[in-house]
């Protein structure tokens, strides 16, 4: 789960981490208002899921407290088109409005999982303010990283040496022995699965500051974070997911147009694939899980056909706990509430196989069966062809 930088703020304020002074806005009265309390210039930055605001205009410097109201009024309400957030934007509902600070130079600090590991890395560079994933492919030994063992934390001495690998010295060496656990603290505490500080700037007067805050939460902990799962904004997540989530079901909207229903991650990932070689596109990654229900098929079925794109859809079941027949009468259940028209291939082997097929026979209406997934990849990106 996504969080706005605002609400990671927050989170970084409750760990001592030092972030700039300000306030989050949603009306150009509210940014005005704020801005006139902070007694120097402002910056108003939009409050979208989505990196690259800077470069599309949604980061704005603010002389005065007036200046500061017309750049919210001009975002507000307003979409911001970014490098991540596609063609059609996010709508800004929210700015943030913060102090300017005297910035002499800009780092970069990100912890994650090093999954060929199963360890968090702490990862820092002096190249701070530009994309990471471009300096890491530039530039990776400019990338600093201390693997951190999970039972004994971020030990003293490396953050010591994150540190003069950054060139920093004398007060601010005290500084980062502070924020880096700190910021350590944050991804444990929270169960985050990204923390990300772009850029952590130096001021002239030797402060480090978290200019900007990323954190990624981890959905399958929010159980026992009931504030944090409080922060979720619905508003920033594609509608179709929103309904799949209050259904269970793991869902996530692609560009294609052949409509995936499977059950079970790996083998999504692999319908996915062979769509691609038989010459598709996927509209999107569907697992209903292994025990799913009638009703759970019926909403699954509901939010892949919802999606305008989809021109055909391939069901590919391997029937173990989800059996077969359960599958088939899910289906025939959507397709007739909703009067599909769209052709449906269905691929699908295991418990109760064979009354699945009768169920979807005796339905009267148009399935096409295939035999394997080869089979199945070419019939529904024939269909979804014509």
């Amino acid at each position: 789960m996504k969080i706005h930088e605002f609400q990671a703020k927050q989170i970084f304020a409750r760990y001592g981490i030092p972030v700039p002074r300000g306030d989050v806005a949603t009306t150009p009265a509210e940014a005005e208002a704020i801005a006139a309390g902070l007694a120097r210039e402002a910056v108003v930055k939009a409050q979208i899921h989505a990196g690259g605001r800077g470069k599309a205009g949604g980061i704005r410097r603010a002389a005065s407290p007036g200046e500061a109201r017309k750049h919210a009024q001009a975002l507000l309400g307003q979409p911001l088109i970014t490098a991540q957030t596609g063609p059609q934007g996010r709508i800004v509902r929210r700015v943030l409005v913060e102090e300017t600070l005297p910035i002499t130079r800009e780092l970069y600090l990100g912890i994650v999982i090093d999954r060929s590991l199963a360890k968090p890395v702490l990862m820092a560079s002096a190249a701070g303010g530009v994309e990471i994933e471009e300096i890491a492919r530039m530039q990776p030994e400019a990338i600093l990283k201390e693997t951190i063992e999970p039972l004994t934390g971020l030990q003293p001495f490396q953050a010591r040496k994150l540190a003069f690998g950054l060139d920093l010295r004398d007060s601010l060496l005290k500084a980062a022995s502070q924020l880096l656990p700190a910021l350590y603290r944050v991804f444990v505490e929270t169960d985050a699965s990204l923390v990300e500080v772009n850029p952590c700037v130096v001021t002239s007067d030797d402060r480090l500051i978290a200019l900007d805050a990323k954190i990624n939460l981890d959905d399958n902990a929010l159980w026992r974070h009931e504030d944090l799962r409080a922060l979720r904004d619905l508003d920033e997540e594609e509608p179709l997911e929103v309904k799949a989530s209050k259904y269970h079901l793991n869902y996530i909207k692609l560009d294609g147009n052949v409509g995936c229903m499977v059950n079970g991650a790996g083998l999504a990932m692999s319908t996915m694939d062979i769509i691609q070689q038989a010459g598709g596109q996927p509209a999107n990654f569907l697992d209903v899980g292994g025990g799913a229900s009638a009703e759970q098929i019926t909403e699954a079925f509901k939010i892949l056909v919802a999606d305008k794109n989809v021109q055909a859809v391939l069901i590919n079941i391997f029937g173990g706990i989800l059996r077969c027949d359960r599958l088939a009468t899910g289906v025939v259940e959507a397709a007739r509430e909703l009067e599909l028209k769209i052709p449906i291939v269905v691929r699908m082997e295991g418990t109760n196989v064979e009354q699945g097929r009768e169920i979807l026979r005796e339905s009267g209406l148009n399935f096409t069966v295939a035999t394997d997934m080869k089979d199945a990849a070419e019939k529904v990106v024939r269909l979804a062809k014509q």
